[in-house]
This record gives C-alpha cells, structure tokens and sequence, in this order.
C-alpha cells in the first residue's frame, strides 16, 4: 500500500446501528444549535443572550473534550453512521482544531452582546425608521448563536463525510447559516447585505457545481461512497470521461470553498461587507473544515489518479499564490488585504496537498491549526480599531496606531509578520513544513514559486507596518475599543502565533501522529 493509502476500518461498516458515542462531537453541536432555536422561541427576548452565550460556549468546549476522548481512546477509528461517516487520526485533529477556533471566534461573536457587530433586527431596512427604534431599544441580535452552532456542526461533519452525498449536505448545512450571518452587520448594512447575496449566490453555483460532479461519479462507480470509487479506479471499471467530468466538477465545489484561484472573487466582497467577527469564522474555522474534505476525497477517493489530478493542483496552487500576493499589494482595505492574504494561503496549503504523503498530510494540518490562531487573532485587533463610523477599515486611518496605540500594534504588526513567515512565528514553520514535503515529493518548482510569492506578500504586510509606526496620526484618528472577550480572543491568538513558532514541535508531533493513521474507508 502507498504511503497515501487509507487504512481499513475497524468493524463492520454495513453494522445495523449506529455507535453514537464517535458521533458524540457533531451530536453535542448539533444539539445545542437547536437548544438555540427553542431558546429564541421560548425565552424572554430579556435573557436570551444571558442563556445563549454560556449555553454556545458548553456546547463547544465539552465538544472539544469528547473529541479529545476519542483521540485517546484504545480503539477511536472507525467508520460510523452507516459507513456515512468516518472518525480516524485527521479528521479528530481537524474537528478538535474546528472546535477550539470557533471557541475563541464565539468570543468575539458575544462581545457586548453582540451590539458592538450586529444588526438589532436583521429584517429592518438599513436607514428606517424601524431600525433607529430597535437600536434605541438597544435590542440585542441573538439569532446569531444557534445559526453558528449549526456552522460549527456542519465543519465538524464536513471532512469527516465518508461518502459524497454526506459531504453535500454537510456543505449545505455550514453554508446556509454563514450566508444569514453575512448580512447581519449592524454598520453599513447595505454592504453586509450585498455581501450575503453574492456569497449566497456563489455559493449555490458552487453547490450544484458539486453535487453535478457527484452524479457523474456516481455514474461511473455504481455509488458515492469515497472507498467504492477508489476500488473501480484500481480495477479501471467504467466510463473514464465519466471520471474525469466528476472529479473535475468535484474539485470546483471544494475550490470555491477555499477561496482557490479561479473561483476566490467572492472572498474579499464577503470578507469585507460580513460582520468581522463572522469573517474571522470564516477565514480560519470554514477553511480548516474545507481544506480536511479535500484531504479526504484526494487522498481517499482519487488516490490511485494523482497523476491525472496533481498537474491541475500544480498550476491552481501557483495561480492561487501568485495573483493572492500580487492582488494584495493594491488594497486599501484593511479586511480585502487580510483577503487576498488567505488566498495566497491557500496556495501554499494547496503545496501540501500536492504532496500526497504523510508529510504532506501531518504539514497540511499544522498549517491549517497555526494559520487559523493567527487569522482569529488578526480579525479581533481589526474589530479594537474604532472611528465614528465603526471599525476603520480604510488603511490611511491606521496611520500612526503605533503612536496612539503602541500595543495593539505591535500585535497587528507581530501577526502580519506571522502571516509573511518570519521566523520564529507560526507561519514560519507551517510554510517550512509544507514547502519541505513539497520539495521531498517531487514539487521543488512549486515551492520555488511559493517562496517568490511569500516574498511579494512581504511587501503588503510591512507596507502597513510602515503605515502604523512611520506615519503621523490623523486628528481625528480612530480609537482603540477592547471589550474584555477581544482582549481575550486577541490574547489566545497571540500566544498561539508564539508558542507554535518557537516551540513547535508538540504540534508537529499531533499532527504527525493523526497523518500516522491515516483515513478510514
């Protein structure tokens, strides 16, 4: 068996019930997303954030501890739900990783009872009469914590899908909620909303794009179970046009998600116009959950065609790098440039996909786990950085921060060094790691490119160092405004950039181990 192949599965996979205790993670969330729903329903529109908070917060953390169970338990690998599902070494680390950074995103989700980022009626037209009553009633958004939980619930299931229709509405399930959230922002509504309905739409194309791309291979292999296409490609049954059609199609699906080029405009309209909080969601929980599925359906899937489906990642990953860092350079919003940033990347987590290895693999998720920390981080100092208008996007507002404010940036600037790579940050060694299984691959041109384009996005990330400590604060510049749960998400962020930068190797060796097992069939 190569180095990419999957393990068996422990047990019966066609066993009549169902072990609910490898479900337990996605059950809890789930669980609590409709505890949300009845809380909205029943409770006094007085205490629904006073329930809603601690209620999100037990939900993810006791999540996080089961899964940890599981990770440590004598026998945690098996396929569950029918065959519908599957818990092994990567999909543990990436729903453990999910839960602890969607914990510190829900910080700043509940920030202030979410009056500081989202609308007070999401259903008032921006600018009326009836908006203006409900924010001098200073009514509180709290919708907001089940359709995340239901987003969470629908990651957590994402790349643990061992078949395609189950990975479908896994899909469905984290983006429809993250859809509505899109256009909750409670300052420059019309932008929040038209960010809600290009994501929206984007992302129904990307669906059917998806579920198009199932249909074919399902046409080619009798069944949409990852495990069943792998055995009819080893024995070379059916139609190759077939094939290749729904891989293709496939691959479009799971693309849009991570903001790959071709299919990343929809990335910075959405992360500029959504409510920064739910953009530091996106950014760091949506592309861990996106990034395992792809993991899985490549490694599992489409093993035994990695020379068909390799040169095609090769020039995505190289377009994704280069037009990230190049694009990122004329930005003048601080949130687009953060942006294209994750689009350039997705790039270099695409190089650790290419490698199709246990390195590649055990890379893959140290990079997604560092970049999402610091990602988290990078969004919550943006949400601190306040004028008049709300939070100052526009670059030339962040002139002289560093006079006005020297901590903040400081942390701002030591995050978007993280994101360049600098050593002794996380992002150094999560774009070491994966460029060195690259490089020991075969990928060696890829990884050339890599480095020449984390060179050009040196030069944005210091371009606004520059404009932070080398430029004269305006009169009338913004304010910093640290809520307690910021301060905290902020914190958590930063020490997590650090920890994993200069003391790496404990998560090196989880994720080393999680790559040992493999995936399931």
């Amino acid at each position: 068996m190569s180095t990419t192949g999957a393990v068996l599965a422990q047990g019966d996979i066609s066993a009549p019930h169902i072990e609910y205790g490898q479900l337990a993670p996605m059950l809890l969330v789930f669980g609590v997303a409709i505890a949300g729903v009845l809380v909205e329903a029943f409770v006094s529109r007085t205490w629904r954030y006073s329930v809603q908070v601690p209620l999100a917060f037990l939900g993810l953390i006791g999540a996080f501890a089961w899964t940890c169970v599981l990770a440590y338990t004598d026998k945690p690998f098996h396929v569950a739900a029918e065959g519908a599902l599957a818990v092994d070494g990567p999909t543990l680390f990436l729903q453990g990783t999910i839960l602890v950074l969607a914990l510190i995103s829900l910080l700043l989700i509940s920030e202030r009872g979410g009056k500081a980022h989202f609308a007070s009626q999401a259903a008032a037209l921006p600018g009326s009469e009836a908006e203006q009553e409900t924010m001098a009633a200073g009514i509180t958004q709290t919708e907001v914590f089940p359709l995340m939980m239901f987003a969470v619930g629908g990651m957590l299931a994402f790349p643990a899908s061992n078949d395609l229709l189950t990975m479908f509405v896994a899909l469905e399930i984290l983006s429809l909620p993250l859809y509505l959230l899109c256009g909750l922002a409670r300052r420059r509504r019309l932008l929040s909303q038209e960010a809600a309905l290009k994501y929206f739409l984007l992302g129904a194309f990307s669906s059917a794009f998806f579920l198009y791309g199932t249909a074919l291979l399902y046409g080619y292999a009798g069944s949409v179970r990852l495990s069943v296409i792998a055995d009819q490609l080893s024995k070379n049954a059916g139609s190759e046009t077939l094939l290749l059609a729904g891989m293709a199609l496939l691959a479009v699906g799971l693309l849009f998600k991570l903001g790959a080029v071709p299919f990343h405009m929809w990335k910075p309209d959405v992360y500029q116009g959504a409510p920064t909080p739910i953009t530091a969601l996106m950014a760091s929980c949506t592309l861990v959950s996106a990034f395992g599925a792809m993991l899985r359906v490549f490694y599992v899937a489409f093993e035994n065609l990695r020379w068909d489906w390799r040169p095609v990642m090769w020039g995505v990953a190289i377009l994704t790098m280069v037009a990230g860092a190049v694009i990122a350079i004329t930005q003048t919003d601080v949130k687009r440039l953060l942006a294209y940033s994750s689009i350039a990347h997705a790039g270099f987590l695409l190089t650790g996909v290419i490698a199709t290895s246990r390195d590649g693999l055990s890379s893959t998720l140290f990079y997604l786990a560092a970049y999402g920390f610091t990602t988290i981080g990078a969004f919550a100092v943006i949400t601190m950085v306040r004028d008049a208008g709300g939070e100052a996007g526009h670059l030339s507002r962040w002139a002289g921060l560093g006079k006005r404010s020297p901590v903040v940036a400081g942390v701002f600037a030591f995050f978007l060094l993280a994101f360049a790579g600098i050593p002794l940050t996380s992002g150094f060694t999560g774009k070491f790691a994966v460029f060195k299984a690259a490089i020991e691959a075969g990928a060696t041109p890829l990884v050339v490119v890599g480095v020449l384009s984390s060179a050009i996005a040196a030069f944005f990330y210091v371009r606004v160092i520059v404009v932070m400590f080398f430029s004269e604060p305006e009169a009338d510049g913004p304010t910093v405004v640290a809520g307690p749960a910021t301060a905290a998400a902020v914190a958590l962020g930063l020490t997590a950039t650090v920890v994993l930068g200069v003391l790496p190797q404990p998560m090196l060796d989880l994720a080393g181990h999680a790559a040992t097992q493999m995936f399931v069939r």
